[in-house]
């Protein structure tokens, strides 16, 4: 049986490592992503739809580190996202027609099979928050998912996880709303991304998530 993709909390990356160590995840986009300490985001969406992207991410200093562009004629619904030199990170693309609202994530402008990084999709477990899961390119039959993203809507939350159970976290993010927001017409999210967790990764789950309603 395929295993799933599980993430290991480096040795002494505080209270909430766990005291057992685990298999070591890879990188998934590119090592220069990955730090070996959290990584705090801030990810703001436009509500309004424009030329210029609606998603924009940056780090604790304001600093642009990706936004997202949707290009203005394509046979698929797809996002690009770009750092903040304007290269091609990832092309994030939706399977129109799709039952469970899968995605393909392709890296950089590239949408060829052979630049595949990973697949997302709807969970098709009834669960009253939404999940969704993401399968690496080797995980053909789709039976573990390799990450999932699931929201509590209680706690206005949502957390990243490594593989099929809620113990391995990779990432959490929550929404904030201010007045300010709401009369910008703009929904904002505070994302940490825990040690050697590829935060390019990360922040392309949320605007999936995101995209498709789960936030």
């Amino acid at each position: 049986m395929q295993q799933p993709y599980v993430y290991a909390y480096p040795q002494g990356a505080g209270a909430s490592a766990p005291s057992t160590p685990q298999p070591q995840a890879g990188v998934i986009v590119d090592p220069k992503y990955c730090s070996p300490h959290p990584v705090d985001l801030a990810i703001v969406r436009k509500l309004m739809k424009v030329t210029d992207g609606n998603f924009a991410i940056t780090n604790v200093d304001g600093n642009l580190l990706f936004n997202v562009k949707q290009p203005l004629f394509s046979l698929h619904e797809n996002r690009i996202l770009l750092d903040g030199s304007e290269t091609q990170v990832l092309t994030l693309q939706r399977k129109m027609m799709s039952r469970h609202d899968r995605w393909q994530v392709f890296r950089g402008g590239s949408t060829d099979q052979g630049d595949l990084l990973y697949r997302v999709k709807r969970s098709p477990m009834r669960e009253r928050e939404g999940r969704l899961d993401v399968f690496l390119p080797h995980n053909k039959d789709e039976k573990i998912c390799d990450f999932k993203v699931k929201a509590n809507r209680h706690e206005r939350c949502c957390v990243v996880y490594a593989g099929e159970s809620d113990d391995a976290i990779v990432a959490k993010v929550h929404e904030k709303h201010t007045v300010r927001s709401v009369f910008l017409g703009k929904d904002s999210y505070s994302v940490t991304v825990y040690p050697n967790v590829d935060y390019a990764f990360v922040a392309s789950l949320i605007v999936i998530f995101a995209e498709a309603g789960r936030l």
